[in-house]
């Protein structure tokens, strides 16, 4: 191993961070990337890892909402491991690389703050908000008006985006009432859809129907996705209690090949679900 070893700098004193050890980043996904480096880092492509970039960016989140700094400090590394690997492999396929990517964020950012980089003064942040709306769509001008709503967004967020980009040209209902009306028309439709028994039919009005709550909820002044995550965890925190009940009584869950599996009658897990819900604080 003589040779092969990577020196790691110390990261300075808080007041003396300037971003210095990034470059020690770069030069480790160089190593990773290079000819005698690491077997599975040199067989990924942009594409194979798409899923790791929605995933880290998840778990920052996760660590935000957790409040836990360590834990976030540890996530905002894996997060930006990606950005650092994705600019590597521009570089690899001569499109770009992690110069560029910093360089034309600082360059919208020094466009989009002329507040602070400009003529135009000291701003409220309200009227810094209005700015950079402007300079947006003064940027993206000759773009659709739905282009810039990432495809890849978590699907009731980006249909509450979506709803909300095009109510603000006028294409939308004028009230809750009508958003309301479309929910159960939408119901309708899938009800008819089960009945016939056409899988396909059957998923495009699922999908015509969620896209209509989320409508509804943006009428209503909800995001759909904070709402849904809300119930979720809200389940995970019953059925945990469940499982415990279960433990407790019987030992563990019936098993088939290890794994988890039926056998012990829904009556008795209902009753440890209403349990759970009873021992919720409103």
């Amino acid at each position: 191993m003589a040779g092969r070893e990577f020196p790691i700098s110390p990261a300075p004193s808080l007041p003396d961070q300037k971003g210095q050890t990034l470059p020690e980043l770069v030069r480790l996904m160089q190593r990773l990337l290079a000819e005698d480096g690491c077997p599975w880092d040199r067989a990924q492509t942009m594409e194979s890892l798409a899923q790791y970039v929605l995933e880290e960016a998840c778990e920052v989140i996760d660590a935000i909402e957790s409040r836990d700094r360590t834990h976030l400090r540890e996530e905002l590394g894996d997060l930006l491991l990606q950005v650092v690997f994705l600019s590597e492999l521009g570089r690899k396929e001569g499109t770009f690389g992690p110069d560029d990517v910093i360089a034309g964020i600082v360059e919208k950012l020094v466009r989009r703050h002329p507040h602070v980089f400009g003529d135009l003064g000291e701003q409220t942040k309200e009227e810094v908000e209005a700015n950079w709306e402007k300079l947006k769509a003064k940027e993206k001008l000759a773009r659709p008006l739905l282009d810039n709503i990432p495809r890849s967004l978590p699907a009731l967020e980006g249909a509450r985006r979506i709803s909300e980009r095009v109510a603000s040209v006028g294409f939308d209902w004028p009230d809750r009432t009508g958003s309301r009306q479309k929910v159960a028309e939408e119901l309708g439709e899938l009800d008819e859809a089960v009945a016939e028994g056409n899988q396909e039919a059957i998923e495009h009005e699922l999908g015509d129907v969620l896209f209509a709550l989320c409508n509804y909820a943006r009428h209503l002044g909800i995001r759909p996705e904070k709402a849904l995550q809300k119930t979720s965890l809200r389940f995970r925190r019953r059925f945990e209690y469940v499982e415990a009940e279960v433990r407790e009584k019987h030992g563990d869950w019936p098993r088939k090949d290890g794994k988890a599996t039926v056998g012990i009658p829904l009556e008795e897990l209902d009753g440890y679900w209403n349990e759970a819900k009873k021992r919720e604080v409103p």
